[in-house]
C-alpha cells in the first residue's frame, strides 16, 4: 500500500481538477490538486473536509470579514465567500503553486461579485524573508522551516524562500476579521505571536489546528486575552487545547447567554 500511496502522490504531482462543494444548499466550483492531498480524487463529499464547510455555515453570516491563514486549495475560503458573499475573504497561502489555483478559483463566474483577496505569503511572528519547506508528500503538509513541521511531510521536495508578515500587519491593508481560521502545520504558535492587535483589540473568533507542542503556549495567549477555548464538539477546555480548537472572545459568550 505505501508503495502505491507513493506512486499516486508523485503521478498527482501539477495535476489540478475541478470539483464542486455544496455550502448551504448551493453547489460551488472549487479547483483542486492531488498534489496537496490525494483525498481529492475521492468521489463525493468525503474527498473534502466537511468540517471547514459546517463552520462557515454555522458560524459566518452575509457581512462577516474572513481570514483564511493557510488556505490550502480553498475549501474554507471559497465556503466562507459564499456565506460571507457581502464581507471580505482574505486566502492566505505562500506556496506560490497553490496560490495560483487559489486565484484561478477566484475568477470563476460564481465568485464575480464576492470580494476574495489571495495572498501568496506566510504569516508569522515578523515582517521578513524565511525558509519554506515543500512536503515530498501532499502539499497540504508544507511549512515553515523555523517551526519544524511535522511527520506527514514525509520529508521535503524542496526548500523556497517566501515573505513572512505578521496577522497586525493585514490590518494595515484588510478589513478586521470577523472570523479567523489557521492551519499552518506547526507555525501556529509563531501566528499568534504576530497577532496581539488582532486578538486584543479585533477579537475576532479563531478556529485554529494546534499542534501537541505547542498546546499550553497557545492556550495561554487566548487565556491571557479573554478568550474561551471549546473542542469541535462544544466542550470547553481549561487546561489543553484539542487538535482542532474555537476560541471564542468571553464577551461573545455573554451575548449569548443574555
Amino acid at each position: 500500500m505505501k508503495i502505491l500511496r507513493t506512486i499516486a502522490e508523485l503521478l498527482s504531482r501539477r495535476k489540478v481538477i475541478k470539483r464542486k462543494i455544496t455550502v448551504g444548499g448551493k453547489s460551488i466550483p472549487l479547483l483542486v490538486t492531488p498534489d496537496a492531498q490525494l483525498k481529492y480524487l475521492k468521489l463525493g463529499a468525503g474527498a473534502f473536509d466537511q468540517d471547514l464547510i459546517d463552520i462557515a455555515e454555522e458560524y459566518l453570516k452575509e457581512n462577516c470579514n474572513v481570514w483564511d491563514v493557510g488556505a490550502n486549495v480553498g475549501v474554507f475560503t471559497f465556503a466562507a465567500s459564499s456565506v460571507a458573499h457581502k464581507g471580505t475573504v482574505v486566502s492566505i497561502e505562500a506556496d506560490i503553486w497553490l496560490a495560483n489555483i487559489l486565484r484561478k478559483t477566484a475568477m470563476f463566474r460564481e465568485y464575480s461579485n464576492n470580494a476574495i483577496y489571495v495572498l501568496p505569503v506566510a504569516i508569522s511572528n515578523e515582517n521578513s524573508i524565511a525558509s519554506f519547506m515543500v512536503a515530498a508528500r501532499g502539499r497540504a503538509s508544507n511549512t515553515l522551516e523555523a517551526a519544524g513541521g511535522r511527520s506527514q511531510m514525509g520529508g521535503v521536495r524542496e526548500k523556497q524562500y517566501v515573505p513572512t508578515i505578521t496577522l497586525d500587519t493585514l490590518l494595515n491593508t484588510f478589513p478586521p476579521p470577523d472570523f479567523v481560521k489557521i492551519d499552518v502545520e506547526g507555525a501556529e504558535y509563531m501566528v499568534l505571536q504576530g497577532a496581539t492587535s488582532v486578538i486584543n483589540d479585533i477579537r475576532p473568533k479563531f478556529y485554529v489546528e494546534v499542534g501537541s507542542n505547542v498546546s499550553d503556549q497557545i492556550l495561554k495567549i487566548f487565556q491571557s486575552a479573554g478568550y474561551t477555548a471549546y473542542d469541535p464538539h462544544g466542550n470547553k477546555l481549561i487546561d489543553n487545547c484539542t487538535h482542532n480548537t474555537f476560541f471564542f472572545p468571553e464577551e461573545d459568550e455573554k451575548i449569548l447567554m443574555e
